[in-house]
Protein backbone atom coordinates (compact mmCIF):
# COMPACT_ATOMS: atom_id res chain seq x y z
CA UNK A 1 0.00 0.00 0.00
CA UNK A 2 1.32 2.86 -0.83
CA UNK A 3 1.75 6.02 1.43
CA UNK A 4 -0.78 8.25 0.48
CA UNK A 5 -3.11 5.45 1.23
CA UNK A 6 -2.17 4.66 4.46
CA UNK A 7 -2.02 8.03 5.47
CA UNK A 8 -5.79 8.11 4.35
CA UNK A 9 -6.88 4.88 6.10
CA UNK A 10 -5.22 5.95 9.20
CA UNK A 11 -7.11 9.41 9.20
CA UNK A 12 -10.54 7.79 7.76
CA UNK A 13 -10.00 5.00 10.74
CA UNK A 14 -10.11 8.14 13.62
CA UNK A 15 -12.95 9.40 11.93
CA UNK A 16 -11.10 12.26 9.95
CA UNK A 17 -11.25 13.75 5.65
CA UNK A 18 -7.89 14.91 4.33
CA UNK A 19 -7.88 17.82 2.04
CA UNK A 20 -5.91 17.09 -0.97
CA UNK A 21 -3.24 20.39 0.47
CA UNK A 22 -3.52 18.56 3.71
CA UNK A 23 -2.33 15.19 2.48
CA UNK A 24 0.92 16.69 0.72
CA UNK A 25 1.98 18.10 3.75
CA UNK A 26 1.59 15.21 5.97
CA UNK A 27 3.88 13.16 2.99
CA UNK A 28 6.21 16.31 3.10
CA UNK A 29 5.89 15.66 6.97
CA UNK A 30 6.47 11.43 7.02
CA UNK A 31 8.77 11.94 4.12
CA UNK A 32 11.64 13.36 7.49
CA UNK A 33 11.77 9.93 8.82
CA UNK A 34 13.29 6.74 7.52
CA UNK A 35 11.68 3.57 7.85
CA UNK A 36 8.65 2.24 10.47
CA UNK A 37 9.27 5.86 12.43
CA UNK A 38 7.00 7.22 9.63
CA UNK A 39 4.05 5.20 10.98
CA UNK A 40 4.76 6.80 14.79
CA UNK A 41 5.44 10.73 13.22
CA UNK A 42 1.39 10.33 11.85
CA UNK A 43 0.16 8.54 15.11
CA UNK A 44 1.96 11.29 16.52
CA UNK A 45 0.50 14.16 14.71
CA UNK A 46 -2.88 12.60 14.78
CA UNK A 47 -2.53 12.25 18.51
CA UNK A 48 -2.31 16.47 18.62
CA UNK A 49 -5.00 16.87 15.99
CA UNK A 50 -7.59 15.37 18.13
CA UNK A 51 -6.29 17.64 20.98
CA UNK A 52 -6.96 20.88 18.78
CA UNK A 53 -10.72 20.04 18.98
CA UNK A 54 -11.25 21.04 15.36
CA UNK A 55 -14.15 22.65 14.40
CA UNK A 56 -14.62 20.03 11.08
CA UNK A 57 -13.95 16.48 10.53
CA UNK A 58 -12.17 17.76 6.98
CA UNK A 59 -8.46 18.64 7.68
CA UNK A 60 -7.11 21.52 5.81
CA UNK A 61 -3.98 22.09 5.23
CA UNK A 62 -3.45 24.84 7.99
CA UNK A 63 -4.32 23.02 10.87
CA UNK A 64 -1.74 19.82 9.84
CA UNK A 65 0.96 22.65 9.67
CA UNK A 66 0.35 24.02 12.67
CA UNK A 67 1.03 20.84 14.31
CA UNK A 68 3.66 20.14 12.35
CA UNK A 69 5.24 23.23 13.42
CA UNK A 70 4.49 22.13 16.89
CA UNK A 71 6.15 18.64 16.43
CA UNK A 72 9.64 19.78 14.10
CA UNK A 73 9.64 22.71 16.85
CA UNK A 74 9.83 20.63 19.79
CA UNK A 75 11.81 18.05 19.03
CA UNK A 76 12.72 15.51 22.33
CA UNK A 77 9.04 16.03 23.48
CA UNK A 78 6.99 15.11 20.50
CA UNK A 79 9.20 11.69 20.38
CA UNK A 80 7.28 11.01 23.63
CA UNK A 81 4.09 10.05 23.07
CA UNK A 82 2.75 9.67 26.61
CA UNK A 83 3.02 13.21 27.13
CA UNK A 84 0.13 15.23 28.94
CA UNK A 85 -0.66 16.64 26.11
CA UNK A 86 -0.92 14.22 23.57
CA UNK A 87 -2.88 11.80 26.01
CA UNK A 88 -6.19 14.32 25.77
CA UNK A 89 -8.90 14.76 23.06
CA UNK A 90 -12.22 17.08 24.11
CA UNK A 91 -15.05 16.66 21.81
CA UNK A 92 -17.58 19.30 21.83
CA UNK A 93 -21.31 18.13 21.89
CA UNK A 94 -21.92 19.92 18.49
CA UNK A 95 -19.11 17.55 17.06
CA UNK A 96 -20.31 14.15 18.15
CA UNK A 97 -21.73 11.66 15.13
CA UNK A 98 -24.93 10.56 15.55
CA UNK A 99 -26.27 7.59 14.66
CA UNK A 100 -29.55 6.16 14.58
CA UNK A 101 -30.93 2.42 14.60
CA UNK A 102 -31.63 0.49 12.04
CA UNK A 103 -34.43 -2.58 13.10
CA UNK A 104 -34.79 -4.37 9.78
CA UNK A 105 -30.70 -4.66 9.36
CA UNK A 106 -30.20 -4.21 12.97
CA UNK A 107 -27.09 -2.01 12.27
CA UNK A 108 -26.55 2.10 13.39
CA UNK A 109 -26.20 4.04 10.31
CA UNK A 110 -24.15 7.16 10.61
CA UNK A 111 -25.67 10.33 10.15
CA UNK A 112 -23.79 12.07 7.30
CA UNK A 113 -25.68 15.36 6.56
CA UNK A 114 -25.95 18.71 8.38
CA UNK A 115 -27.54 18.66 11.45
CA UNK A 116 -29.83 21.49 11.89
CA UNK A 117 -30.21 23.08 15.65
CA UNK A 118 -34.40 24.00 14.54
CA UNK A 119 -35.88 20.90 13.84
CA UNK A 120 -38.79 20.17 12.67
CA UNK A 121 -41.82 18.52 14.13
CA UNK A 122 -40.81 14.68 12.85
CA UNK A 123 -37.00 15.51 14.86
CA UNK A 124 -38.80 15.54 17.94
CA UNK A 125 -40.84 12.36 17.22
CA UNK A 126 -37.33 10.65 16.10
CA UNK A 127 -36.00 11.71 19.18
CA UNK A 128 -38.38 9.55 21.62
CA UNK A 129 -38.35 6.37 19.12
CA UNK A 130 -34.37 6.54 18.78
CA UNK A 131 -34.30 6.04 22.53
CA UNK A 132 -36.19 3.60 22.83
CA UNK A 133 -34.78 1.51 19.87
CA UNK A 134 -30.99 1.78 21.27
CA UNK A 135 -32.67 0.28 24.62
CA UNK A 136 -34.66 -2.06 23.07
CA UNK A 137 -31.68 -3.52 21.00
CA UNK A 138 -29.95 -3.39 24.15
CA UNK A 139 -32.45 -5.34 25.49
CA UNK A 140 -32.80 -8.07 23.33
CA UNK A 141 -29.46 -9.27 24.01
CA UNK A 142 -30.37 -10.23 27.62
CA UNK A 143 -30.74 -13.46 28.19
CA UNK A 144 -33.42 -12.60 30.38
CA UNK A 145 -35.87 -11.05 27.91
CA UNK A 146 -34.53 -12.95 24.61
CA UNK A 147 -36.79 -15.60 23.35
CA UNK A 148 -34.71 -18.69 22.86
CA UNK A 149 -34.79 -20.29 19.18
CA UNK A 150 -35.46 -23.76 20.19
CA UNK A 151 -36.63 -24.32 23.04
CA UNK A 152 -40.56 -23.08 23.69
CA UNK A 153 -40.43 -24.56 27.23
CA UNK A 154 -37.38 -22.71 28.13
CA UNK A 155 -38.90 -19.56 27.03
CA UNK A 156 -41.77 -20.02 29.24
CA UNK A 157 -40.76 -20.77 32.53
CA UNK A 158 -37.17 -19.17 32.45
CA UNK A 159 -37.40 -16.11 30.66
CA UNK A 160 -39.34 -12.66 30.55
CA UNK A 161 -39.99 -12.45 26.87
CA UNK A 162 -41.29 -9.17 25.89
CA UNK A 163 -45.05 -8.29 24.40
CA UNK A 164 -45.59 -5.65 22.28
CA UNK A 165 -48.40 -3.32 23.88
CA UNK A 166 -50.57 -3.77 21.08
CA UNK A 167 -50.84 -7.47 21.98
CA UNK A 168 -52.11 -6.96 25.27
CA UNK A 169 -55.64 -6.61 23.64
CA UNK A 170 -55.82 -10.32 22.70
CA UNK A 171 -53.47 -11.47 24.74
CA UNK A 172 -54.47 -12.52 28.50
CA UNK A 173 -52.83 -12.91 31.66
CA UNK A 174 -49.17 -11.63 32.79
CA UNK A 175 -47.70 -9.96 30.65
CA UNK A 176 -44.24 -8.10 30.01
CA UNK A 177 -44.24 -4.90 28.43
CA UNK A 178 -41.64 -1.51 27.27
CA UNK A 179 -42.11 1.55 26.81
CA UNK A 180 -41.66 4.70 27.37
CA UNK A 181 -44.24 6.88 30.33
CA UNK A 182 -46.28 9.75 28.67
CA UNK A 183 -48.48 11.27 30.60
CA UNK A 184 -51.24 11.64 27.40
CA UNK A 185 -54.14 13.29 29.53
CA UNK A 186 -53.73 15.14 32.56
CA UNK A 187 -53.49 13.03 35.98
CA UNK A 188 -53.35 9.76 33.58
CA UNK A 189 -50.23 8.31 32.53
CA UNK A 190 -49.67 5.72 29.53
CA UNK A 191 -47.08 3.36 28.54
CA UNK A 192 -46.07 3.69 25.04
CA UNK A 193 -43.88 1.50 22.39
CA UNK A 194 -43.62 1.44 18.59
CA UNK A 195 -46.83 -0.06 18.02
CA UNK A 196 -49.33 1.23 20.72
CA UNK A 197 -50.15 2.76 23.90
CA UNK A 198 -51.90 1.82 27.09
CA UNK A 199 -52.98 3.20 30.18
CA UNK A 200 -50.85 2.35 33.25
CA UNK A 201 -51.80 1.73 37.13
CA UNK A 202 -48.24 1.99 39.61
CA UNK A 203 -50.11 2.45 42.79
CA UNK A 204 -49.14 -1.17 43.32
CA UNK A 205 -46.33 -1.69 41.29
CA UNK A 206 -42.90 -2.98 43.36
CA UNK A 207 -40.38 -1.07 41.80
CA UNK A 208 -36.88 -1.57 41.43
CA UNK A 209 -33.71 1.24 42.28
CA UNK A 210 -33.80 4.56 40.44
CA UNK A 211 -36.22 7.66 39.89
CA UNK A 212 -39.55 6.88 37.35
CA UNK A 213 -40.05 10.12 35.57
CA UNK A 214 -42.13 10.81 32.73
CA UNK A 215 -39.99 10.28 29.63
CA UNK A 216 -38.30 7.41 31.55
CA UNK A 217 -37.94 3.94 29.54
CA UNK A 218 -39.40 1.26 31.86
CA UNK A 219 -40.53 -2.47 31.48
CA UNK A 220 -43.29 -3.80 33.48
CA UNK A 221 -44.97 -6.84 34.14
CA UNK A 222 -49.00 -6.94 34.56
CA UNK A 223 -51.75 -7.61 33.33
CA UNK A 224 -54.97 -5.82 31.70
CA UNK A 225 -57.99 -5.27 34.12
CA UNK A 226 -60.90 -2.77 32.92
CA UNK A 227 -58.34 -1.63 30.14
CA UNK A 228 -55.97 -0.41 32.35
CA UNK A 229 -52.97 -2.20 32.69
CA UNK A 230 -52.25 -2.95 36.36
CA UNK A 231 -48.49 -3.06 37.39
CA UNK A 232 -46.89 -5.64 38.93
CA UNK A 233 -43.75 -5.14 38.90
CA UNK A 234 -41.72 -2.28 37.55
CA UNK A 235 -37.97 -1.43 36.78
CA UNK A 236 -35.37 -0.40 34.05
CA UNK A 237 -34.53 -2.05 31.15
CA UNK A 238 -31.14 -3.97 32.28
CA UNK A 239 -27.66 -2.44 31.65
CA UNK A 240 -25.28 -4.29 29.56
CA UNK A 241 -21.35 -4.79 30.11
CA UNK A 242 -19.38 -2.02 27.92
CA UNK A 243 -17.22 -5.03 26.38
CA UNK A 244 -19.98 -6.60 25.12
CA UNK A 245 -21.48 -3.52 23.19
CA UNK A 246 -18.49 -2.82 21.80
CA UNK A 247 -18.82 -6.65 20.33
CA UNK A 248 -22.16 -6.59 19.19
CA UNK A 249 -21.24 -2.98 17.46
CA UNK A 250 -17.84 -2.88 16.40
CA UNK A 251 -16.40 -0.24 13.72
CA UNK A 252 -18.54 2.93 15.32
CA UNK A 253 -17.63 6.14 16.42
CA UNK A 254 -20.28 6.39 19.30
CA UNK A 255 -18.05 9.10 21.36
CA UNK A 256 -16.84 11.20 18.70
CA UNK A 257 -12.93 10.39 19.14
CA UNK A 258 -12.47 8.33 16.18
CA UNK A 259 -12.18 4.42 15.44
CA UNK A 260 -8.99 2.97 16.57
CA UNK A 261 -7.39 -0.44 14.97
CA UNK A 262 -6.24 -2.60 17.29
CA UNK A 263 -2.56 -1.98 17.40
CA UNK A 264 -3.25 1.54 18.47
CA UNK A 265 -5.48 0.59 21.24
CA UNK A 266 -2.85 -1.80 22.82
CA UNK A 267 -0.10 1.34 22.24
CA UNK A 268 -2.97 3.48 24.03
CA UNK A 269 -3.95 1.24 26.95
CA UNK A 270 0.50 0.84 27.67
CA UNK A 271 0.96 4.28 27.79
CA UNK A 272 -2.38 4.77 29.43
CA UNK A 273 -1.33 2.13 32.39
CA UNK A 274 2.09 4.38 32.38
CA UNK A 275 0.50 7.75 32.78
CA UNK A 276 -0.74 6.84 36.77
CA UNK A 277 0.52 10.26 38.14
CA UNK A 278 -1.79 12.42 35.53
CA UNK A 279 -4.87 14.26 37.53
CA UNK A 280 -7.81 16.11 36.64
CA UNK A 281 -9.01 18.70 38.86
CA UNK A 282 -12.22 19.09 38.93
CA UNK A 283 -14.28 22.18 40.16
CA UNK A 284 -17.82 22.85 40.43
CA UNK A 285 -19.79 26.51 40.43
CA UNK A 286 -16.75 28.46 40.38
CA UNK A 287 -18.29 32.05 41.08
CA UNK A 288 -16.03 35.05 39.77
CA UNK A 289 -17.75 37.93 40.88
CA UNK A 290 -16.94 36.89 44.50
CA UNK A 291 -13.93 37.28 45.94
CA UNK A 292 -14.33 34.81 48.42
CA UNK A 293 -14.44 32.19 45.86
CA UNK A 294 -11.19 33.44 43.99
CA UNK A 295 -9.07 33.53 47.23
CA UNK A 296 -10.84 29.58 47.31
CA UNK A 297 -9.04 29.25 44.35
CA UNK A 298 -5.87 30.80 44.39
CA UNK A 299 -5.63 28.57 47.59
CA UNK A 300 -6.19 25.01 45.43
CA UNK A 301 -4.03 26.47 42.89
CA UNK A 302 -1.12 27.57 45.13
CA UNK A 303 -1.04 23.92 46.73
CA UNK A 304 -1.13 22.08 43.28
CA UNK A 305 1.87 24.56 41.76
CA UNK A 306 4.14 23.40 44.69
CA UNK A 307 3.77 19.27 43.94
CA UNK A 308 6.42 17.13 42.12
CA UNK A 309 3.97 16.32 39.69
CA UNK A 310 1.30 19.26 38.66
CA UNK A 311 -2.11 17.91 37.16
CA UNK A 312 -2.21 17.62 33.28
CA UNK A 313 -5.87 18.64 33.49
CA UNK A 314 -8.32 21.16 35.70
CA UNK A 315 -11.47 21.10 34.68
CA UNK A 316 -13.81 24.28 35.86
CA UNK A 317 -17.38 23.81 35.46
CA UNK A 318 -20.04 26.53 35.57
CA UNK A 319 -22.22 28.35 36.69
CA UNK A 320 -19.18 31.35 36.90
CA UNK A 321 -21.51 33.98 38.51
CA UNK A 322 -23.43 34.19 41.61
CA UNK A 323 -26.62 34.76 40.20
CA UNK A 324 -28.28 34.07 36.26
CA UNK A 325 -26.25 35.44 33.12
CA UNK A 326 -29.05 37.52 31.17
CA UNK A 327 -28.78 40.77 29.96
CA UNK A 328 -31.17 42.60 32.43
CA UNK A 329 -29.52 41.52 35.55
CA UNK A 330 -25.64 40.84 34.25
CA UNK A 331 -23.05 42.89 33.10
CA UNK A 332 -21.28 41.24 30.37
CA UNK A 333 -18.30 43.60 30.59
CA UNK A 334 -17.86 43.22 34.33
CA UNK A 335 -17.67 38.88 33.86
CA UNK A 336 -15.31 39.77 30.74
CA UNK A 337 -13.09 41.29 33.57
CA UNK A 338 -13.27 38.62 35.87
CA UNK A 339 -12.61 36.25 32.97
CA UNK A 340 -9.78 38.02 32.71
CA UNK A 341 -9.19 38.28 36.12
CA UNK A 342 -8.52 34.18 36.56
CA UNK A 343 -6.46 34.11 33.62
CA UNK A 344 -3.77 36.64 35.21
CA UNK A 345 -4.46 34.15 38.63
CA UNK A 346 -3.44 30.90 36.72
CA UNK A 347 -0.65 33.15 34.99
CA UNK A 348 0.68 33.43 38.23
CA UNK A 349 1.27 29.74 38.35
CA UNK A 350 3.86 29.29 35.53
CA UNK A 351 4.21 25.39 36.35
CA UNK A 352 0.47 25.43 35.83
CA UNK A 353 0.21 27.73 33.24
CA UNK A 354 2.84 25.37 31.02
CA UNK A 355 2.16 21.89 31.98
CA UNK A 356 -1.80 21.82 32.51
CA UNK A 357 -4.85 22.25 30.37
CA UNK A 358 -7.89 24.19 31.31
CA UNK A 359 -11.25 23.18 30.22
CA UNK A 360 -14.41 25.16 30.97
CA UNK A 361 -17.88 23.88 30.32
CA UNK A 362 -21.10 26.37 31.33
CA UNK A 363 -23.35 25.76 33.55
CA UNK A 364 -27.13 26.02 33.44
CA UNK A 365 -27.05 29.63 34.47
CA UNK A 366 -24.26 30.52 32.67
CA UNK A 367 -24.00 33.41 29.39
CA UNK A 368 -25.21 31.46 26.65
CA UNK A 369 -28.18 31.77 23.70
CA UNK A 370 -30.62 29.60 26.02
CA UNK A 371 -31.18 26.82 28.58
CA UNK A 372 -31.56 24.29 26.17
CA UNK A 373 -29.24 21.49 26.00
CA UNK A 374 -26.79 20.81 25.21
CA UNK A 375 -25.13 23.98 25.53
CA UNK A 376 -22.37 25.64 23.40
CA UNK A 377 -19.29 27.03 24.97
CA UNK A 378 -18.99 30.32 26.76
CA UNK A 379 -18.98 33.48 24.28
CA UNK A 380 -15.64 34.09 23.09
CA UNK A 381 -16.40 38.47 24.49
CA UNK A 382 -16.17 37.09 27.86
CA UNK A 383 -13.55 34.78 27.43
CA UNK A 384 -10.68 36.60 25.25
CA UNK A 385 -8.61 38.24 27.72
CA UNK A 386 -8.77 34.84 29.73
CA UNK A 387 -7.76 33.33 26.41
CA UNK A 388 -4.53 35.96 26.05
CA UNK A 389 -2.88 34.89 28.65
CA UNK A 390 -3.75 31.26 29.18
CA UNK A 391 -3.94 29.88 25.09
CA UNK A 392 -4.37 26.37 26.12
CA UNK A 393 -7.80 27.13 28.03
CA UNK A 394 -10.73 24.60 25.92
CA UNK A 395 -14.09 26.19 26.19
CA UNK A 396 -16.27 23.34 25.18
CA UNK A 397 -20.09 22.50 25.88
CA UNK A 398 -22.24 21.38 28.24
CA UNK A 399 -22.15 18.25 28.59
CA UNK A 400 -18.85 17.33 26.56
CA UNK A 401 -16.56 14.59 26.67
CA UNK A 402 -12.61 14.06 26.92
CA UNK A 403 -10.71 10.99 25.64
CA UNK A 404 -7.94 10.17 27.96
CA UNK A 405 -5.99 7.27 25.74
CA UNK A 406 -8.37 4.61 26.05
CA UNK A 407 -10.71 6.41 28.63
CA UNK A 408 -14.23 7.88 27.88
CA UNK A 409 -14.94 10.63 30.27
CA UNK A 410 -18.26 12.33 29.92
CA UNK A 411 -18.61 15.88 32.28
CA UNK A 412 -22.04 17.55 32.57
CA UNK A 413 -22.79 20.25 34.50
CA UNK A 414 -26.78 20.65 36.00
CA UNK A 415 -28.46 20.38 39.40
CA UNK A 416 -29.90 16.75 37.72
CA UNK A 417 -30.38 15.27 41.10
CA UNK A 418 -33.06 17.97 42.50
CA UNK A 419 -34.87 18.08 39.09
CA UNK A 420 -35.06 14.25 39.18
CA UNK A 421 -36.49 13.79 42.63
CA UNK A 422 -39.35 16.69 42.06
CA UNK A 423 -40.43 14.89 39.10
CA UNK A 424 -40.40 11.45 40.23
CA UNK A 425 -43.77 9.44 39.34
CA UNK A 426 -43.53 7.34 42.71
CA UNK A 427 -40.94 7.45 45.36
CA UNK A 428 -37.88 5.56 45.66
CA UNK A 429 -37.59 2.48 46.20
CA UNK A 430 -35.14 2.00 49.50
CA UNK A 431 -34.81 -1.57 48.82
CA UNK A 432 -31.09 -1.95 47.22
CA UNK A 433 -30.24 1.78 48.78
CA UNK A 434 -31.98 5.15 50.22
CA UNK A 435 -28.29 7.61 48.74
CA UNK A 436 -30.33 9.87 45.87
CA UNK A 437 -27.13 10.00 44.54
CA UNK A 438 -26.87 6.35 43.62
CA UNK A 439 -30.67 6.18 42.56
CA UNK A 440 -29.81 9.05 39.69
CA UNK A 441 -26.31 7.22 38.56
CA UNK A 442 -28.71 4.36 38.05
CA UNK A 443 -31.34 6.12 36.37
CA UNK A 444 -28.93 7.43 34.06
CA UNK A 445 -26.89 4.69 32.94
CA UNK A 446 -30.13 2.43 32.75
CA UNK A 447 -31.54 4.97 30.75
CA UNK A 448 -27.91 5.33 28.61
CA UNK A 449 -28.87 9.12 28.55
CA UNK A 450 -27.41 11.89 30.91
CA UNK A 451 -31.09 13.63 31.21
CA UNK A 452 -33.79 11.12 30.64
CA UNK A 453 -35.77 14.11 32.15
CA UNK A 454 -39.57 15.76 30.36
CA UNK A 455 -38.60 18.36 27.91
CA UNK A 456 -41.24 20.68 29.65
CA UNK A 457 -38.56 20.55 32.82
CA UNK A 458 -35.27 20.85 30.80
CA UNK A 459 -36.03 21.79 27.17
CA UNK A 460 -33.38 19.75 24.78
CA UNK A 461 -32.34 20.73 20.95
CA UNK A 462 -34.23 17.39 19.24
CA UNK A 463 -31.19 17.07 16.27
CA UNK A 464 -28.57 16.57 19.19
CA UNK A 465 -30.14 14.47 21.54
CA UNK A 466 -27.94 11.49 20.64
CA UNK A 467 -25.06 13.83 22.26
CA UNK A 468 -26.54 13.23 25.98
CA UNK A 469 -26.31 9.57 25.11
CA UNK A 470 -24.01 7.07 27.57
CA UNK A 471 -23.57 4.62 24.85
CA UNK A 472 -21.80 2.70 25.19
CA UNK A 473 -21.54 2.93 28.83
CA UNK A 474 -18.31 5.47 29.56
CA UNK A 475 -15.61 4.55 32.18
CA UNK A 476 -16.15 7.83 33.79
CA UNK A 477 -19.43 10.44 34.50
CA UNK A 478 -18.49 13.34 36.30
CA UNK A 479 -21.89 15.17 37.29
CA UNK A 480 -21.14 18.91 38.19
CA UNK A 481 -24.25 19.05 40.85
CA UNK A 482 -25.10 21.58 43.39
CA UNK A 483 -25.98 18.97 46.07
CA UNK A 484 -23.52 17.30 48.00
CA UNK A 485 -19.98 15.43 46.97
CA UNK A 486 -20.91 12.53 45.89
CA UNK A 487 -18.73 9.56 44.33
CA UNK A 488 -20.10 5.71 43.01
CA UNK A 489 -18.46 2.75 41.16
CA UNK A 490 -21.08 -0.07 40.10
CA UNK A 491 -20.40 -2.30 37.06
CA UNK A 492 -16.92 -0.31 35.64
CA UNK A 493 -18.52 2.92 35.89
CA UNK A 494 -17.05 5.68 38.02
CA UNK A 495 -19.76 8.60 38.41
CA UNK A 496 -19.02 11.42 40.58
CA UNK A 497 -20.02 14.74 41.88
CA UNK A 498 -17.23 17.07 42.69
CA UNK A 499 -20.09 19.45 44.88
CA UNK A 500 -20.06 22.71 44.72
CA UNK A 501 -16.74 25.10 44.82
CA UNK A 502 -18.12 28.49 45.90
CA UNK A 503 -20.47 27.07 48.69
CA UNK A 504 -18.94 23.96 50.32
CA UNK A 505 -15.52 24.60 49.03
CA UNK A 506 -15.56 21.00 47.92
CA UNK A 507 -13.59 19.39 44.87
CA UNK A 508 -12.27 16.39 43.25
CA UNK A 509 -8.46 14.91 42.36
CA UNK A 510 -9.17 12.46 39.78
CA UNK A 511 -6.34 9.78 38.44
CA UNK A 512 -8.30 9.04 34.91
CA UNK A 513 -5.46 5.61 34.50
CA UNK A 514 -6.83 3.73 37.82
CA UNK A 515 -10.05 5.57 37.91
CA UNK A 516 -9.21 6.58 41.61
CA UNK A 517 -11.84 9.63 42.65
CA UNK A 518 -9.93 12.13 45.30
CA UNK A 519 -12.98 13.86 47.44
CA UNK A 520 -11.22 17.05 48.53
CA UNK A 521 -12.51 20.55 50.66
CA UNK A 522 -10.56 23.12 51.31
Amino acid sequence: MSMRKKIQKKFKIRGYSLKIDALNSILAFADQFPGDDEGEAIDLLLDHLQMENLNSRAVDAESVEGVINLLLGANDAAEEPSSSVSSLAVIDAFLIPKHRYDSVTRQFIEHTSSLSVHGEASSKTELYRERFKLLLQRVSRDELFSRPAFDPEISQFHNCEISPIQSLVVQMGKKWVMGVISQLEDGHFYLEDLSASVEIDLTKAKITTGFFTENTIIMAEGEMKNGIFQVINCGFPPLEDRNKTLKAHSGYDFFGSGILTNEEKNRLAELERQAVNETFVILSDIWLDDEEVLGKLEKVLDGFESLEIVPSLFVFMGNFCSRPCNLSASSYSSLRKQFGKLGRMIGNHPRLKESSRFLFIPGPDDAGPSTVLPRCGLPNYLTEELRDVIPNAIFSSNPCRVKFYTQEIVFFRKDLLYQMRRSCLIPPSTEETDDPFKHLVYTITHQSHLCPLPLMVQPIIWNYDHSLRLYPTPHTIVLGDMSEQKVSKDRGITCFNPGSFSTNSTFVAYRPSTQEVGLSEL
